[in-house]
């Protein structure tokens, strides 16, 4: 993880969209509930979550794969529950 500075969020809105229905309501969902609440370490890690590849996006969102331990599974754990929250 860097320290660098995150993007703006309309930037972090258009990475959020994904062309899946899934993956577009999950990241939209968290951007738009939870990312405001989020700390600096929290946005930085779901910048480096947005550069991951689609598959291996939604199978760490949907639980198809393991999440590596630490902020990064908190991170996801908090990303369903905003989904839960808007659905």
């Amino acid at each position: 993880m860097t320290n660098a500075p995150t993007p703006p969020q309309n930037k972090l809105q258009w990475q959020c969209r994904r062309g899946t229905k899934e993956l577009d309501f999950l990241l939209l969902s968290f951007l738009d509930l939870g990312y405001a609440l989020a700390d600096a370490e929290e946005k930085a890690l779901f910048v480096e979550l947005l550069a991951r590849e689609d598959d291996e996006l939604i199978g760490l969102l949907l639980g198809d794969l393991e999440v590596e331990a630490g902020a990064m599974k908190g991170l996801v754990g908090k990303i369903r529950a905003f989904a839960l929250v808007k659905f």
